[in-house]
């Protein structure tokens, strides 16, 4: 099975959790592959108005630096209409690219989504 395959099995499920945040879930891996399709479920929050948003990677096994491109992409947006985004993350191994890279200082990075909805409520 070759990268492209593997990748088919990512997914972005949405749902509201509090009057102005939502929840955006995503599952698999997130690589160069299935980062447009990240990239596309995200962006259809922020056109709907959705400018608050916890991100969970609960469900992600991998992420690589387009993934994490299309995070702060997304960040961007919605800090020009004064949002913010949180990343929900257990995974020791995807926490520690976040911390590597620097981007523990740009993103709230919370054990749960009750912590996470916490900070931006």
């Amino acid at each position: 099975m070759d990268a492209k395959e593997t990748g088919a099995d990512v997914k972005v499920t949405s749902r509201q959790i509090s009057p102005n945040v939502w929840m955006a879930e995503l599952t698999g891996e997130i690589d160069v592959y299935t980062s447009p399709k990240i990239k596309e479920g995200i962006t259809e929050l922020i056109e709907k108005g959705v400018y608050n948003l916890i991100i969970s990677l609960e469900g992600v096994r991998y992420i690589d630096s387009t993934g994490l491109g299309v995070l702060i992409g997304a960040l961007k947006k919605v800090r020009e209409h004064n949002g913010t985004i949180g990343i929900v993350c257990n995974n020791p191994q995807i926490k520690k690219i976040f911390s590597i890279t620097g981007l523990v200082k740009i993103f709230g990075i919370y054990k749960d989504e009750q912590e996470a909805l916490k900070s931006l409520a």
